[in-house]
């Protein structure tokens, strides 16, 4: 047999060959499609989630119904929700729901024959369609954890099962606490004149107070319907139909806006001085929590401001005397100054009452201006929890050395918003 050797195709008098930029080509759309692949996959694993709410019951054999419990910020209060926390987040940060489980949040504590109740809100992240299924896992991690004896805290058996919340509603409860906002370790900033831009949620208890949509004051939410702010605001216009309170970092677009539907004026205030510079604006629709509008925190009468204290003021103030309004909301940190360096002849010369706050810097510099006027002056107490102070009130120029701000005592009016309030 004679043997014979197969040549290799020839096509065109040419072998069949592929060209360098064809292969770069080939490899480019390979690269694209894995990269397609591969970012849909973290999209639908990491990304294509949504939070869950849940509510559950526990009981508290151990501890007896204390009133002081349900007071905000007690002492007795605070480390018991403090106590209830770790133990939950212990619970799942041990379990197969770890990369799941986000807060929990207690909401109440009631009286029972068995000891103490608390309604604890639990917030989850799941990918979208596995709610109904890790739902029975959270129930069950929690029946498995708290039947045996190692746990304080116990199913509460008239209520055994986890109860769904709806977004709206569930982050309106974890968002109604007071004082949360930007983290009290900031730096310096510079002052609102021309000052620094606000970062997101940072203030969200400040408001903007309006008519016509045009800002002339900045206010503090001290609750879902009330807002405190200055006496001289409505000097010219006290009709609360024309005003509207806008929520949010930014003028424009807001967040969200309000009617307003009662103005109150400290019956002691007149326009021609500075004594008794406040007044509260009750909403026409009460405001619904969230991450970006929440309230500040009222201090008691007996709160203590010393000074040196750093203290943060903040608005949409002009940045120059005589200037133009920014559009985003400006911060500036501040020193408390004491009433009696205040009152020097070579500063205010004795203009500066008890009811009244000094901050600033001799030198100058940092200051609120025009159109910060009802603004927020506020402090950092203990945990990162903000306080209102002080409400904008007046002073000569804007950053001006030896003529720092002067703000409206909360303190001094504690009682007074209570009795108009309620809060």
């Amino acid at each position: 047999m004679q043997l014979s050797f197969k040549r290799p195709v020839i096509l065109n008098g040419r072998t069949s060959s592929l060209r360098p930029w064809m292969i770069v080509l080939i490899i480019t759309a390979v690269v694209l499609v894995l990269a397609i692949i591969i970012g849909l996959l973290v999209y639908f694993l990491a990304y294509d989630q949504k939070p869950y709410y849940y509510q559950a019951s526990f009981q508290i054999p151990s501890i007896q119904y204390n009133p002081d419990f349900s007071v905000e910020h007690s002492k007795s209060g605070t480390d018991l929700k403090q106590n209830i926390h770790s133990e939950i987040d212990t619970i799942f940060q041990k379990s197969s729901l770890n990369h799941h489980y986000i807060k929990s949040h207690v909401v109440n504590f009631r009286s029972s024959n068995d000891g103490l109740k608390t309604d604890v809100l639990l917030k989850f992240q799941f990918a979208s369609n596995n709610g109904g299924t890790l739902k029975k896992q959270v129930d069950d991690i929690l029946y498995q954890k708290l039947k045996s004896d190692e746990s304080f805290l116990k199913i509460d058996t008239s209520l055994p099962y986890l109860r769904d919340v709806n977004e709206v509603h569930a982050e309106h409860i974890l968002n109604s606490g007071c004082g949360v906002g930007r983290e009290s370790s900031a730096s310096s900033m510079e002052r609102i004149t021309p000052g620094d831009e606000a970062g997101k949620a940072s203030w969200p208890w400040q408001a903007s107070l309006q008519i016509g949509g045009i800002h002339f004051c900045g206010a503090s939410l001290i609750s879902k319907e009330w807002l405190v702010t200055a006496a001289h605001c409505f000097d010219n216009n006290k009709n609360p139909k024309l005003w509207m309170v806008s929520f949010g970092t930014t003028l424009n677009p807001p967040l969200m806006r309000r009617n307003v539907q009662l103005i109150i004026i400290h019956e002691n205030y007149a326009a021609h001085k500075h004594d008794d510079d406040i007044a509260l604006v009750k909403l026409a629709t009460p405001v619904t929590f969230s991450d970006d509008v929440h309230r500040v925190c009222l201090p008691d009468a007996t709160f203590k401001v010393l000074p040196k204290s750093s203290v943060f003021v903040t608005g949409w103030g002009a940045v120059k005397k005589n200037g133009a309004f920014p559009n985003t909301l400006r911060e500036a940190k501040v020193e408390v100054i004491s009433n009696d360096v205040c009152n020097r002849v070579d500063v205010y010369g004795g203009a500066v009452s008890s009811g009244m706050i000094c901050a600033g810097y001799l030198i100058g510099g940092q200051d609120a201006c025009e159109g910060d006027s009802g603004g927020p002056l506020v402090i950092a107490h203990e945990t990162n929890t903000w306080y209102l102070i002080g409400i904008v009130s007046w002073g000569i120029d804007c950053g001006k050395p030896n003529k720092p701000g002067l703000y409206t005592r909360v303190t001094r009016y504690r009682d007074w918003i209570k009795s108009k309030t309620n809060i």
